[in-house]
């Protein structure tokens, strides 16, 4: 048999263990609809099927005569025996029971309790082997720490029932044993006692689909998700040998950005890209449709010549920091091009991961501010998660949403709500360093699968984002004494700074923190702002002077211009702050110019259409002033 076309998992398991075990316990993804793998009178091979029309053709297939469901609503019921009308009927007269419109009613526990009382009768029994399926077992009682005595005395009755289990030999010599199978999501949802140490109970887990699944899926489906006319047309283009490939690329793409969904899920897929008319080539975007409502993925359409003079735009905004702008722009240049993520096998992971760090005011923030400008058009899809915010241990409830009976459960998560509502982002984690480390343990399963379930049950995607956290780690360390000193200073050489900020951020992440796997998910995307330089400092300075004299014409029609000596002193004074970046320039900007100036204005009220000429900057030590002139007073 070919490796893709295996049996799942659990199908095999349940094969061996229902000849062994009297009682088999099926959890996990069971509500899903399954693709039935083998060809019976019963079912069709490749048919897609709930679990209850699985099992039904899985026990009849082995030689079951009686194969019946319970729940505790329905009762002893079977809707799936299309084969036999009387299937119902036939099993009542079997444990002596009375069959209504083709039921049995009978309560699980309480007063006039039957159901376990025909189990015991069905499996004890040695004339006709019978499989019972009690579906939603979970829900007999209403938590396994708060059972009644009655609901005892049912899964006492039931275990004891099991225990009395006969095997049957059919009439061609086949032993069959008689077995009760209960469904339930969550196997610790049933009392402890009734299956830990049981030696007679066997707990079978369903997982969503593999990756050879849902590759089979779509490979024996593949026809039926096109329009016919379409599928008709397209096909003809993949016949010879180097078309069979590109095919086998497009299913092999699907199969790996459909990771961790369900059967059901790849079903609608289907029945999505078909009525939405899609072709081959475009099967791929069935899934950013189903997913975030759009057919045209903003990354797909984004063009080469869309970053020939990217770096120069970005030096624009962002100076002096000219090896952190290329770092920046390989990984969006990765994610172009496709090649994100090809050295892992994970197709879901986010379109990029960038470690932003260095001194403050740098330009770490402005600089995913202009990515996010660059790739999406808009600064507002930068989206900001101010760290320090969840430095307590429950503050992951914040950032992705509370669990059902908590308070803001209904309101979700702002990590989780924000990616639903702008799946086509760049999400900025500022002082990373700062979050709780249960918070920062989150992020493993959404670095390395791109995806994160929130609170309400809800998946939510992150393979269409670039994730980006900032920190100032490697700026100050602590002493021997566990006294804050400064690690680095705008003294020493970039290479110098970059290789102990990438050493503080290591040693924080693998020895203080111990998670150095969150380390392992950024890799080698840690990048290491410079200070700023003198002659930086120049330019920064030199651009908010211009873009202050653009702010008053544009909205005020006054015009300012400044003596060489008045930009010599700001300039002087920038360059003395330059501890604190480009925050420290604005700040300096602010207390010899804007402040002063605005006072200037204030006291000769001036509102607009005039000219003024700051002639020099005057510090004294009770405040600043500047020495200006009106292009009238000038004129005069």
């Amino acid at each position: 048999m070919d490796n893709l076309e295996k049996l799942p998992r659990w199908h095999n398991e349940l094969s061996i263990f229902n000849r062994i075990k009297p009682q088999i316990i099926i959890e996990g993804n069971i509500m899903d609809r399954y693709v039935y793998p083998e060809d019976n009178d019963y079912q069709d091979k490749g048919a897609i099927v709930n679990l209850r029309d699985y099992l039904y053709a899985f026990f009849k297939n082995l030689g079951y005569r009686h194969v019946v469901f319970y729940d505790h609503i329905t009762g002893f019921y079977n809707d799936c025996a299309t084969d036999n009308p009387n299937a119902v009927s036939e099993f009542a007269e079997l444990v002596s029971a009375d069959a209504e419109n083709g039921r049995i009613p009978a309560l699980f526990s309480g007063r006039g309790a039957r159901a376990t009382q025909y189990i015991d009768l069905a499996l004890g029994q040695q004339a006709e082997p019978t499989a019972v399926i009690m579906d939603f077992a979970s829900r007999y009682i209403v938590a396994p720490n708060q059972i009644q005595p009655e609901d005892v005395e049912s899964f006492t009755r039931l275990q004891k029932a099991v225990m009395n289990s006969r095997e049957v030999v059919t009439e061609n010599g086949t032993h069959l044993r008689n077995t009760v199978v209960l469904l339930t999501q969550k196997v610790n949802d049933l009392p402890a006692w009734f299956y830990l140490d049981n030696p007679l109970s066997k707990t079978i887990r369903i997982t969503p689909p593999t990756r050879e699944e849902r590759f089979n899926f779509i490979d024996t489906q593949f026809r039926s998700f096109f329009d016919r006319d379409i599928y008709q047309s397209d096909i003809v283009r993949y016949q010879d040998e180097s078309g069979l490939e590109e095919l086998k690329k497009i299913k092999e793409k699907f199969t790996g950005i459909t990771e961790g969904i369900t059967y059901t899920t790849l079903n609608d897929l289907r029945i999505l890209c078909k009525n939405r008319k899609f072709r081959i080539s475009e099967l791929n975007r069935v899934v950013d449709l189903y997913r975030y409502g759009v057919k045209d993925n903003p990354w797909e359409n984004l063009h080469y010549e869309d970053f020939d003079k990217a770096e120069d735009e970005f030096r624009k905004r962002v100076q002096g920091q000219d090896y952190a702008i290329a770092r920046t722009l390989d990984v969006v240049k990765r994610a172009v091009t496709g090649m994100n993520g090809l050295q892992h096998s994970s197709h879901t992971k986010p379109k990029g991961v960038l470690f932003f760090a260095g001194p403050t005011g740098t330009g770490k923030t402005e600089t995913a501010k202009t990515l996010s400008q660059k790739i999406f058009g808009d600064e507002s899809r930068c989206i900001r998660f101010d760290m320090s915010e969840f430095s307590q241990s429950h503050s992951d409830q914040r950032l992705l949403g509370a669990p059902p009976g908590y308070v803001g459960y209904e309101t979700g998560g702002q990590l989780t709500n924000a990616v639903k509502n702008n799946p086509f982002s760049i999400l900025l984690f500022d002082e990373i360093e700062k979050a709780h480390p249960s918070v920062l343990d989150k992020f493993l399963q959404i670095l390395e699968d791109g995806r994160m379930t929130d609170g309400q049950g809800n998946t939510v995607y992150f393979s269409e984002c670039i994730i980006i956290f900032t920190s100032n780690l490697g700026i100050y360390v602590e002493n021997e004494n566990h006294e804050r000193v400064q690690n680095v200073s705008p003294d020493e050489s970039y290479e110098v700074i970059r290789t102990k900020v990438i050493s503080a951020i290591e040693n924080f992440f693998k020895f203080k923190l111990n998670r150095p796997e969150i380390l392992n998910r950024i890799g080698e995307n840690i990048v290491v702002f410079d200070f700023i330089r003198p002659e930086t400092a120049n330019r920064i300075t030199d651009s908010l002077l211009n873009k202050i004299k653009r702010e008053l014409l544009e909205t005020k029609n006054i015009t300012i211009t400044f003596s060489d000596e008045a930009v010599r002193t700001i300039k002087t004074a920038a360059a003395g702050n330059l501890e604190n970046g480009g925050r420290g320039i604005g700040n300096i900007i602010e207390e010899y110019l804007i402040n002063p100036l605005s006072r200037y204005m204030f006291d000769n009220r001036i509102r607009k259409d005039e000219t003024i000429r700051v002639n020099g900057v005057i510090c004294s030590s009770n405040r600043i002033s500047l020495d200006c002139t009106l292009q009238k007073e000038a004129d005069s």
